[in-house]
């Protein structure tokens, strides 16, 4: 299926004030972004406000080039990663339509300034009731699917750069790629196997890179989206029909080389569906 018709637009009037008022490091970033090249000199002092108006203002310049905003990500979905950044929460990204290929998408290993692989997850909204949606159950009957999805992120920063909470966020997260795998209706019993499944990532011989349980996220992918939801009411924002919700990694980041194919399975889900990438 075709992602520019199966998911509907998500307004960018949020990002319109960004636009007018571009800070600095934006444009940094994004021409950095746009280089492949690693940024550093960002303040590690920044607040989680200036780090918002940075990461907004980033994304306003890569639209132009990227696409519509299509969903939003979640990094920093496991505690003990959470605390070694100094942050009690996840952090949310902005995803944007041309980040995201299909199943079986040849990328350059070097598609990033500090590339690598993450098996994630996506949801994908059917209706706005998910905003007041409590439970991993009442997220469930908001969703129209779950998806398989190979989280291609980039680190972009320079070793020296000293890396918080505040300091992901300004560069959105790492979001520059990622796989999509074929829809799966979503049903009420799915919320179980979620929070059940185990995700495997193999290597193009079959050996495996790491593996981790369902619950390695919040306790439950679905608990990123009651997150989510909350996160963007602070901002005034609100998820919408068709959004992309990419729920953070299941396992460690997997540096990416030529020549290689990972491959992500969902062991406990109907059918165990599986989604891949290879490099080039």
């Amino acid at each position: 299926m075709n992602i520019r018709n199966a998911i509907v637009s998500v307004s960018a009037a949020v990002f319109l004030a960004a636009c007018a008022t571009v800070p600095p490091e934006s444009r940094q970033l994004a021409a950095n972004f746009n280089s492949l090249q690693p940024t550093s000199g960002l303040s590690k002092d920044m607040t989680m406000a200036q780090a918002e108006q940075i990461r907004d203002g980033l994304v306003a310049e890569l639209m132009p080039s990227l696409g519509r905003v299509v969903g939003y990500k979640a990094g920093l979905t496991n505690p003990a990663v959470q605390k070694r950044f100094g942050v009690d929460h996840p952090l949310r990204g902005v995803l944007l339509e041309k980040m995201l290929l299909e199943d079986g998408a040849q990328v350059p290993a070097k598609f990033g300034a500090v590339p690598f692989s993450e098996a994630d997850i996506v949801v994908v909204v059917k209706d706005e009731g998910i905003n007041q949606a409590k439970t991993p159950a009442e997220v469930m009957s908001h969703l129209a699917s779950i998806r398989p999805f190979i989280e291609l992120p980039d680190l972009v920063t320079a070793k020296e750069q000293p890396l918080t909470g505040a300091v992901i966020t300004a560069f959105n997260v790492g979001a520059r790629l990622g796989v999509l795998g074929k829809p799966i209706p979503a049903a009420p019993e799915m919320a179980d196997a979620l929070a059940r499944m185990t995700v495997v990532m193999r290597d193009q011989d079959g050996k495996e890179l790491a593996r981790a349980p369902g619950s390695a996220i919040l306790g439950h992918p679905l608990n990123v989206v009651v997150w989510m939801a909350q996160d963007l009411a602070k901002s005034g924002g609100r998820l919408r029909a068709g959004d992309i919700l990419s729920l953070g990694s299941f396992t460690a980041p997997q540096f990416t080389r030529p020549g290689t194919r990972v491959t992500v399975t969902y062991e406990g889900l109907p059918g165990n569906p599986t989604v891949s990438v290879g490099f080039k």
